[in-house]
């Protein structure tokens, strides 16, 4: 496999855009697929600690909630639903002893806690700080909305820029973005149709059109747009507010009402359309400030963060392959492919995969 790895282009062969994707965890990764999840974690001890779990029977996306911009919404309570689980199973793996081990109400605090300093930094800090330059420079809600909301935006990404420096400057950080360049590594020799093998797996790119990271920078652009386009004065005054303060208040709570369009709208940009279109020129032009970005959010991962991200791939590949068969009216037995049909209370540790 070395002389293979060694002879081939990374961009060689055929790209089948998947639809599995997942993130970066302490000391770990999880994948996801269309029927499960799972989450593998590098332990103190050097074993990979591996488990899967059943997604939620589809029920839920059928009828309305399966629109464009709607299912965006869904897909991005699912995936912070999913984010809390994984991110529970890695911090509880990942210290070296019980005290550096979060407990459960730790980490739901954890969380809320990120959520609130989210909304603080990037949405309320950035309209107020838009407020207080409209005193020195003639930009005003009232009278050009669209020259305040792209003030406000052009905060909103500096924010979100100094928050990514500041926190890849920590060096647990560093190890999650060595991680989170593994996952995209491992996706991309997926979606090549290559055996998963760390030598064939590091010839990837970091870099991949549907991070997390390219969303959220399409996120703020996106919010340009559709916060430009609210009459947030004309709605203040139907309501009789007509302070300063009470239309800036106004401004805000339309932000946070307005989040989940915006969401759904980028969601459809970056994951449905540039992500089954990713040799289209106008895509990479589209994305390419994204893809720029996630130079901040990747490291190149060594050999063992692959090996993680193998790890947690394989029970995704397994289970979809199984349920192909399944559907194809094939046998296809439980015990058919690797860990599969782990149940919710069980684990599978495994040594290094190579």
């Amino acid at each position: 496999m070395t002389d293979i790895a060694a002879k081939l282009p990374p961009d060689e062969g055929h790209i089948t855009h998947t639809h599995i994707g997942g993130q970066a965890v302490l000391e770990g990764i999880m994948m996801r697929g269309k029927f499960n999840w799972a989450v593998a974690v590098r332990t103190p001890t050097g074993e990979i600690h591996t488990e899967a779990h059943d997604l939620p029977v589809n029920v839920h996306r059928q009828g309305w909630l399966k629109w464009p911009i709607v299912r965006g919404c869904v897909a991005m309570v699912d995936t912070l639903s999913l984010a809390m689980k994984a991110f529970s199973v890695s911090a509880s793996l990942a210290g070296e002893t019980e005290d550096e081990q979060l407990s459960a109400k730790e980490i739901g605090f954890t969380m809320v806690f990120g959520v609130g300093l989210a909304i603080l930094f990037f949405i309320i800090l950035p309209a107020v700080a838009t407020n207080f330059l409209g005193r020195f420079i003639p930009i005003s809600m009232a009278e050009n909305p669209l020259r305040w909301n792209i003030v406000d935006g052009v905060l909103r990404v500096f924010a979100f820029f100094l928050y990514i420096w500041a926190i890849g400057r920590m060096a647990d950080i560093q190890r999650v973005f060595g991680y989170h360049g593994a996952e995209h590594k491992t996706i991309h020799a997926y979606e090549h149709n290559l055996p998963l093998e760390t030598p064939l797996i590091q010839r990837y790119s970091t870099s991949h059109v549907r991070c997390g990271t390219s969303f959220l920078l399409m996120v703020m652009v996106v919010a340009i747009i559709v916060f430009s386009l609210t009459p947030v004065k004309a709605i203040a005054f139907s309501m009789g507010v007509t302070s300063r303060v009470g239309v800036l208040t106004m401004a805000i709570l339309a932000r946070l009402i307005l989040m989940p369009l915006v969401a759904g709208l980028a969601y459809e940009i970056t994951v449905k359309w540039a992500g089954n279109h990713s040799e289209n020129p106008i895509v990479k032009v589209l994305l390419w400030p994204g893809l720029q970005m996630q130079k901040m959010t990747t490291r190149e991962p060594d050999d063992g963060m692959i090996e993680v991200a193998v790890a947690a791939m394989q029970p995704i590949i397994a289970r979809e392959d199984r349920e192909d068969r399944i559907a194809a009216g094939e046998d296809a037995p439980e015990d058919a492919g690797s860990a599969v049909d782990i149940p919710d209370e069980a684990i599978v540790t495994e040594g290094p995969i190579t």
